[in-house]
């Protein structure tokens, strides 16, 4: 086949092969081409401070029939991306796929930051884990059009419209890309600039626990990002309208308002009704954070589907790695495909995949999920879902935006539930779950049967994913609870703690002490499921899940510890304990109170009492600062 016969065919799916030839010209040329919105009248960086805390850029890629994918228009242009962050970034920015997908087509990536920039400690502190924001990772939203156009050389009009963040409120953002985007296919950078302003201007501060007003445009968002203590009442009451309860009434009035009743959660029936009877074998390959690679035709399908898998062991952070769309271009390519010796050194993630090549690149991985093909329906789809919205947000009293408009469907209610393979049989091409592995727990089939007979009557979706994110919520705080008990057993005993020593150190998890309390206080007390819960627990000490997991309740143990002999200092009688001790000691002890003054200052601020203990802690300083002669104390400057 003649090469222009060849483009003329792939033109649709943006054929690799074609951008293969351009990749090198691409990195040659770097940025130069980036529309120059970098005046010098443009503001610093340090004015879009609010800006960024919601946002990193808005960024346009656009297929260049010399350059390949290129970088067209950053803003603020100020916050222009690293060269390999670039890079990244327009290689998946488009399909990568022979399913051309013609039309719009909505999907996210994500991608780590070359440079690790600063996150928030305080909204970080407060926020449930899945809502954090990532210093080291970007996450992409990406709006990707492709029409024919008969003026342009390659008969095809190829662009994306991208928001870069640090944020995953995935229903936020896509709702946010699915307003700007066609403005500004529409009506050009003019969008970007007059978006950002009005973020950096009105947009208030990230805060948790409080409800929050984002205007954009006409449209006004209204959120409420949960405090950590209440995530999982959220994450539960956040599966209808009536969620929105906590909205003070004066948010839910205003009209023009559109009330988001969670920042983050996706319809999970979308991706998984097709898998229903491997769901209890995907909800223990994620806890134990296996490899997974899910194969689709469409970066929509698979960034969802991604997406879905980590929100099955919700409220438990997934520390593994996961790339809702991951492409051959990709910088971490080596990094997560390369050859293992031996399957025990497979990379522990999750990768979402669109091109045939990765099926045979990663034929030695364990666990394979096929999607549904249906992309040649998604704009039918799409319609469909964006029409039954607007009909539920009419007989709304208020209007509730959810992951209705997140990308196309992963899967159909018509795909054979007996098309999956959880036993590695069949036809590895069949849509489905294509593993070996051998679940540790017994699933429920009561769940199982009623969702499925949801599905012969029609049951609406957000219904069926209440269902189901309800029953794996409890499923995995059943996992977790024994885990947080004997975590609890770790810390010392309150009369450990002296003023006059250092702060005594959480004792070590020993997984045989663990395994022994599961007999009287194991998850049986609270889910029904039978099984081999030892075996299932033995395989996720061994996870970065628990890695992760450990290092945030040990972290969280030692401060505490801390916070308690501060405590301890500031009620202690300093005075008595100072009356035999001598001027090098009393100065000792000066600079230990004011050393923890200086430790736990930021955290004075999120954390209720603390306040007051410092208060206490300074008249102490005080209080041994006047036991000492002045000349003494002008030579320590104390």
């Amino acid at each position: 086949m003649s090469a222009d016969a060849r483009i003329k065919e792939m033109a649709p799916s943006l054929d690799t092969s074609e951008r293969d030839g351009e990749r090198e010209r691409e990195r040659e040329s770097g940025c130069q081409d980036v529309d120059a919105t970098n005046s010098n009248t443009e503001p610093s960086a340090s004015d879009w401070v609010n800006f960024s805390q919601w946002m990193h850029c808005f960024c346009v890629v656009t297929f260049d029939l010399n350059l390949g994918q290129a970088l067209e228009h950053v803003y603020p242009p100020q916050f222009m991306p690293s060269d390999q962050e670039v890079s990244n970034i327009c290689y998946m920015a488009f399909p990568d796929s022979n399913s051309g997908c013609m039309g719009d087509t909505k999907f996210h990536m994500r991608l780590r930051c070359t440079t690790r920039r600063d996150s928030l400690p305080g909204y970080n502190a407060e926020c449930s884990p899945a809502l954090r924001q990532d210093g080291s990772h970007y996450w992409g939203f990406v709006y990707f059009r492709q029409k024919r156009d008969a003026n342009l050389p390659r008969g095809y009009f190829q662009k994306s419209f991208i928001i870069i963040t640090r944020l995953p409120f995935f229903n936020l953002y896509y709702d946010i890309l699915s307003q700007l985007a066609p403005r500004y296919f529409e009506d050009g950078t003019d969008v970007l600039r007059l978006a950002s302003e009005q973020i950096n201007r009105q947009w208030p501060a990230l805060k948790v626990g409080k409800p929050l007003q984002l205007p954009l445009m006409e449209c006004s968002y209204q959120i409420c990002i949960p405090r950590t203590s209440s995530s999982s009442r959220k994450s539960t009451a956040a599966e209808g309208v009536g969620s929105a309860g906590e909205t003070p009434p004066a948010m839910a009035a205003c009209p023009a308002a559109k009330v988001l009743a969670s920042v983050n959660e996706i319809e999970l029936f979308r991706s998984l009704d097709f898998v229903m009877e491997q769901l209890y074998t995907l909800w223990e390959l994620v806890i134990t954070a296996e490899p997974i690679v899910v194969v689709g035709t469409s970066p929509a399908d698979c960034s969802y589907m991604v997406q879905t898998l980590l929100a099955l062991i919700a409220p438990l952070e997934y520390c593994a790695e996961a790339r809702p769309y991951f492409t051959i271009h990709d910088s971490e390519f080596r990094e997560f495909t390369q050859e293992c010796s031996s399957k025990t050194t497979l990379p522990a993630c999750i990768l979402g995949v669109t091109n045939p090549f990765f099926v045979k690149l990663l034929k030695d991985w364990p666990h394979m999920l096929r999607l549904v093909d249906n992309q040649k329906n998604m704009q039918q789809q799409q319609h469909l879902l964006l029409g039954q919205k607007h009909a539920r947000n009419i007989a709304s009293a208020t209007s509730f935006s959810s992951a209705t408009e997140i990308g196309g469907r992963s899967v159909k209610p018509s795909a054979a539930l007996n098309g999956s393979s959880s036993n590695g049989s069949g036809d590895a091409s069949s849509a489905g779950l294509h593993s070996k592995y051998r679940p540790y727990l017994k699933k429920d089939k009561a769940l199982i049967k009623k969702v499925l007979l949801g599905m012969k009557t029609k049951r609406p979706e957000h219904v069926q994913t209440a269902l189901i994110r309800r029953h794996l919520l409890e499923l995995t705080q059943s996992f977790m609870i024994p885990l947080e008990r004997y975590m609890a057993s770790l810390m010392p005993l309150q009369k450990d703690i002296s003023p006059f020593k250092s702060a005594p150190n959480a004792s070590s998890f020993k997984l045989d002490d663990f395994l022994a309390t599961l007999e009287t206080a194991g998850p049986q007390l609270t889910s029904p499921l039978k099984g081999d819960w030892k075996g299932l627990y033995r395989r996720f000490f061994r996870s970065p899940n628990f890695r992760g997991w450990y290092g945030a309740r040990h972290r969280e143990l030692q401060l505490t510890l801390q916070d308690l002999q501060l405590q301890a200092l500031s009620v202690a009688n300093l005075e008595h304990w100072a009356h035999d001790k001598q001027e090098v000691e009393i100065i000792d002890m000066i600079l230990k109170l004011k050393q923890k003054l200086n430790l736990y200052g930021d955290k004075a601020a999120q954390l209720e009492g603390i306040n007051g203990t410092q208060q206490q802690i300074r008249a102490q300083i005080e209080c041994m600062k006047g036991l000492l002669p002045p000349d003494l104390k002008n030579v320590v400057n104390l």
